[in-house]
């Protein structure tokens, strides 16, 4: 039975309603046309859960078939008033629809057994949401956040130092900021500007237009800030703009500037305005007006004193001449409050360290946090300012007795302050003040005075001393002060290097090599220890481990020229020509005046048969060092191959110039002058030669020959001279081989070579292809007095004006001392006609 008072009975939930009868429903289609589906949603109609006021469609009028029955307007207006509907069965799938559960609409029909309760929830959140960020307020909203969070990314790049990146985000947040300011204009809210945010941009962008150079733009946006009335405190930002006019080297602007900034900055704002007169003070200094710098660091002192401060304040006084004033500026130096402890509250710490695990983990991570290395860092750079001051104080004096007598006197006042432990070290600095000056014995008496005692300063001494022992070739004492810093102090690495340099002196490179080692395990970074590790692998012939100390150098020291000579020697030693030819060129962009250099690539380039290229780097390194005989040699022999002997006469007389006693440089020079056919030249040659070296057979061969050819006279004479000369050599051979005293002769520079003068001369015209291939070349083997063994060139010259010259063998002399030579009969073919 049906319940006549249920609205709803009757209806089939599960079946498919029957909604013919509503298009013919006058009632309901009167609802339908009704204002009351066609007004806007209110914020009440929105809380309740009804969305939607589009205005009746083909679609509408199907969704709302589908919801009630034809009965009447009633049910018409309770679809579009939105009343809930109590007992709707929650769990069931084909829950009880009304008209306000169906709620879906779209611009097409709705589906049979469609289910638009929750599909036209989910709608309409949508579409609220939509129309939301439509509204001014929101879009502003969101252009701030999208600028706050551009300029965020600006300042993490500037942290990380990519400074182009930071630049890039801070112009694109200007632009997105000036978006925003337009878009409040259009939309009538102007009167809610964000000025803070606008500051933030604006100076940021200024920030990162000073960190990449770009001074004028920096000073333009800079100029935007403080003119702008709007903005709070930004009369501080001139402080900025004095600091880009010094970076630019304007002083009277920044001068000017910072001024400006101390008088808009509040008068409880004390460690500003202290900065600013720092600022002030350097200024003063570098535009060279010192009592103004005095002072602005006066005043620093007096309000908040520093270490840095006090020693601008003595530097001060120093270009002044004021000596009086300096001791009470280093005075008041002391007196600066130093709060921080050292490292002697860490012992009770370690002590217990040794017994619980957990302590040593807490001891390792309060030795290395944040703040300790802050403390660190403020140690260190008082330690410095300090000692800094102290030298700038002793270094006053005109002769070494003051300077003794400043130095004495800033020992004495560090002993009376908080700073008692720097004494020490302030000797250690005289000392090598002492060294600098040359004067040895006060250094080492300075250093001694730390022998006995047991610290970490006497390490240090004891190392100074070696030091000092060793370059004095004392290798037995520098040892013994090696130890004893070693043992002072175990890991100190200069000490191991000490001691690896005497073993290494004494040739017991494998001790070297281990103390080399050690000092690298203890301090990875001691570039003199590495340095001497890849020398003693060289001398060991362990090419590939010197390479390799010599490579890890190189990435610790950049651009060193001695270095990479190193690795570039290693590469040659290794064969490994090419890798060792790109080292020398990386060298010579160094060094590009380097002749040693230039001489080495040219000698590996002649060896892999590029001639014109070694020719360029024998002529440069000839260029800069024009007395090796060796690059002489080579270019003088490379011109001849070339037949240009007009510019190898040229080096050859550069090298008479720098051998006179050296004959073959002549011969040399007289066949150069056969070989392009001046023969005139080169009898006179000759002469001259057979007149500076008389008993020269090569010479005198020469003669012969060319007087010949030319059908001179004087052909006959010099045959004379030459078999007495040939007959005098038989006779110091004969006296050399049985060993008769003083009969020693000096074949260096008489005619005692192998081969003769014609058959050298006839090879000097072979002009064969490939007789360049082997570094001595047929040409200069033609040219040069041949030898039975390739001998070194003596470049060594004793002027003959100043002292003798050196000792040639001479005919007469060595008649003089060989009496009996004259006891043998003249042949009839030696006697003039």
């Amino acid at each position: 039975m049906l319940d006549p008072d249920d609205l709803y009975s009757g209806y089939n939930y599960n079946a498919a309603l029957d909604t013919s009868a509503m298009d013919n429903d006058i009632h309901f289609q009167q609802a339908i046309k009704t204002s009351m589906g066609k007004r806007p949603t209110t914020q009440s109609r929105l809380m309740s859960g009804v969305v939607g006021s589009r205005p009746a469609t083909q679609g509408t009028r199907g969704l709302l078939r589908s919801a009630a029955p034809a009965t009447g307007s009633y049910r018409g207006m309770t679809a579009m008033t939105g009343r809930p509907l109590t007992g709707m069965a929650s769990g069931d799938e084909n829950r009880p629809m009304t008209a306000v559960k169906g709620v879906g609409y779209s611009s097409g029909g709705g589906a049979p057994g469609f289910d638009g309760t929750r599909h036209g929830l989910e709608s309409h959140g949508a579409s609220t949401l939509e129309d939301m960020s439509n509204q001014p307020e929101e879009k502003v909203r969101q252009l701030e956040a999208r600028v706050m969070a551009l300029v965020e990314e600006s300042c993490l790049a500037s942290c990380r130092n990519d400074d182009k990146l930071a630049l890039d985000k801070a112009k694109e947040a200007s632009a997105k900021e000036r978006t925003l300011i337009r878009h409040r204009e259009q939309a009538g809210l102007i009167d809610s500007h964000n000025l803070e945010l606008t500051f933030v941009v604006l100076t940021n962008l200024a920030h990162q237009y000073a960190k990449n150079e770009l001074y004028t733009e920096a000073l333009n946006t800079y100029q935007v800030i403080t003119k702008n009335k709007n903005f709070n405190n930004a009369g501080r930002l001139k402080v900025n703009m004095g600091n880009i006019y010094y970076k630019m080297g304007q002083f009277p602007k920044a001068l000017k500037f910072y001024r400006m900034a101390l008088d808009q900055i509040p008068s409880g704002q004390n460690s500003t305005r202290i900065k600013i007169m720092h600022n002030i003070g350097i200024l003063f200094v570098k535009m060279g007006h010192f009592p103004d710098a005095v002072t602005s660091f006066e005043f620093c002192m007096h309000e908040k004193p520093s270490f840095r401060i006090g020693l601008h304040l003595v530097v001060c006084y120093h270009a002044m001449g004021d000596r009086a004033k300096q001791k009470e500026s280093f005075q008041k130096l002391l007196q600066v409050p130093f709060d921080m402890e050292n490292d002697d509250k860490y012992k009770d710490l370690e002590e217990e360290a040794e017994k619980d695990p957990q302590t040593s983990l807490v001891l390792e991570v309060i030795k290395n946090d944040p703040m300790r290395k802050l403390e660190r860092r403020l140690r260190n750079e008082a330690e410095q300012c300090i000692l800094t001051a102290a030298k700038l104080i002793s270094s006053g004096g005109e002769d070494s007795a003051q300077i003794t007598e400043s130095y004495n006197w800033c020992v004495e006042t560090l002993k009376n302050s908080q700073h008692s432990d720097l004494a020490n070290d302030l000797e250690i600095n005289k000392a090598v003040m002492f060294l600098r000056q040359r004067d040895f014995k006060a250094a080492i008496d300075t250093l001694k005075v730390f022998d006995k005692v047991d610290t970490k300063v006497a390490s240090h001494a004891s190392t100074n001393l070696a030091f000092l022992f060793f370059l004095r070739k004392e290798y037995e004492e520098a040892e013994k002060h090696a130890e004893r810093a070693r043992d002072a102090d175990g890991y100190n690495a200069s000490a191991l290097v000490n001691l690896g340099n005497c073993c290494f002196q004494r040739g017991d490179l494998e001790k070297a090599k281990e103390y080399y080692i050690c000092a690298l395990d203890n301090d990875a970074s001691c570039v003199q220890a590495l340095y001497n590790l890849g020398l003693t692998n060289k001398n060991m012939r362990l090419y590939a481990d010197a390479k390799d100390s010599f490579v890890k150098l190189h990435t610790i020291v950049r651009s060193h020229p001695q270095i990479i000579y190193q690795i570039a020697n290693c590469s040659e030693l290794m064969g490994d020509i090419d890798q060792a030819t790109e080292w020398y060129v990386q060298m010579l962009s160094l060094v590009p005046s380097d002749p040693d250099t230039l001489f080495h690539l040219g000698g590996l380039l002649d060896k892999d048969g590029d001639k014109q290229g070694a020719y360029q780097y024998y002529f440069d390194s000839s260029r800069f060092y024009p007395a090796n005989l060796e690059v002489i040699d080579w270019l003088g022999s490379y011109f001849i191959e070339h037949q240009v002997s007009e510019k190898a006469i040229l080096y050859f007389e550069r090298a008479t110039l720098i051998q006179p006693a050296e004959v073959k440089w002549h011969l040399i020079i007289a066949s150069c002058y056969r070989r392009s056919g001046n023969y005139q030249r080169a009898l006179a040659k000759y002469k001259e030669i057979h007149i500076k070296f008389p008993d020269n057979i090569e010479c005198l061969k020469f003669l012969v020959r060319i007087c010949t050819d030319l059908g001179l006279k004087e052909a006959a004479d010099y045959a004379v001279e030459l078999k007495r000369a040939e007959k005098y050599k038989e006779m110091r051979d004969e006296r050399l081989k049985s060993g008769r005293p003083g009969t020693s002769y000096r074949s260096g520079l008489h005619g005692s070579r192998d081969g003769s003068a014609v058959s050298r001369d006839e090879r000097l015209t072979d002009s064969r292809p490939g007789s360049l291939a082997k570094p001595l070349t047929a040409e200069r083997a033609s040219l040069s007095p041949a030898s039975p063994q390739p001998k070194e060139i003596d470049a060594s010259y004793a002027d003959p004006i100043g002292d003798p010259m050196a000792q040639r063998p001479r005919t007469a002399a060595f008649r003089q001392t060989d009496e009996d030579m004259f006891d043998d009969e003249l042949g009839d073919d030696l006697l003039p006609e």
